[in-house]
């Protein structure tokens, strides 16, 4: 059986790069955060954006919508930390975060916590109900921290990757990385953590043009993912579709590929008509997905192919 991805709708936004999408869990928003400074909600369904938040001059390079409130929040290239909120329009609260570009952000599930990732090869763990204080500072990589992500099954857990080619695995409330991850030849872009029937695993995209599944917790890679011709960007995963699970990659070569989560191999490849992949967004039950470009923004579903 093989996959393809069925381009529903085309957002095009050529002059801006959009380097983070992040979807609605209840609405059909995509938040896109755009290397001009701009932040977007975009209606996947009407078709029309819904808001537009001119936040720097610098690239924001990640946005995502916290649960349970009206809000989103954004990390720039100025060292700033923004959020909104987004019926509203009104700025809740602006500050510097990090010495240094900031890579990600990611928001607890159940907590009031955000941690952000950045150049300066620090995490910082902040409270929203605490005023944003920063309550914890995470130092471990050597290099820059492209990424850190809660893992959702646990509530104080966390993974981050790092151009040092490392994945580490944290304990909110530890100053050090309880499991270490090495295995990828270059820096470590893009990591994510998912659940397939009773097991448990992360996956990881690398500048090594790879995309690696590791057992969760053992921390054994299980299998590499090999084809892409370029660093591997952006790494998701796809529970809730038709013979699924899937494991979806998109890389610098422009290319989107489609992964059998069981088995591994390669299902389909879909090629970027807007340049190089930078980001895809996507919630594990929906086949739906959102991915982000250099020119724009692609919007498909992913569906048996002979369906």
């Amino acid at each position: 059986m093989s996959f393809a991805i069925k381009i529903q709708n085309e957002f095009d936004r050529r002059s801006e790069r959009v380097k983070c999408v992040n979807l609605h869990p209840t609405q059909p928003w995509a938040l896109l955060s755009l290397y001009s400074g701009t932040v977007c909600i975009w209606n996947y369904q009407s078709q029309e954006t819904e808001k537009s938040f001119k936040l720097t001059e610098s690239p924001v390079r990640c946005a995502k919508f916290i649960r349970g409130k009206d809000w989103f929040i954004a990390g720039a290239d100025d060292k700033m930390i923004r959020v909104y909120n987004y019926c509203t329009a009104e700025k809740v609260k602006e500050f510097e975060a990090h010495a240094d570009y900031i890579r990600s952000v990611d928001v607890h599930s159940s907590l009031p916590y955000v941690l952000s990732a950045s150049d300066d090869k620090f995490i910082k763990l902040w409270d929203w109900e605490k005023g944003w204080e920063c309550t914890q500072v995470f130092e471990g990589h050597d290099h820059y921290v492209m990424q850190a992500v809660f893992i959702p099954k646990e509530t104080n857990t966390f993974v981050s990757v790092s151009l040092d080619s490392k994945t580490m695995i944290w304990n909110v409330g530890s100053p050090n990385p309880k499991q270490v991850l090495e295995g990828h030849s270059k820096g470590v872009n893009t990591v994510e953590f998912f659940v397939a029937g009773d097991k448990s695993f992360i996956l990881t995209g690398s500048d090594d043009y790879t995309a690696k599944v590791w057992n969760y917790p053992t921390g054994n890679c299980l299998h590499t993912l090999e084809g892409h011709t370029n660093n591997v960007t952006s790494v998701r995963f796809l529970a809730d579709v038709p013979n699924g699970p899937l494991i979806i990659t998109g890389s610098e070569d422009e290319t989107i590929r489609i992964w059998n989560a069981t088995t591994y191999r390669l299902e389909n490849t879909l090629i970027s008509k807007f340049g190089r992949v930078w980001t895809i967004g996507c919630l594990t039950n929906s086949p739906q997905i959102v991915v982000g470009c250099d020119q724009g923004t692609i919007m498909g579903e992913v569906k048996n192919a002979y369906s």
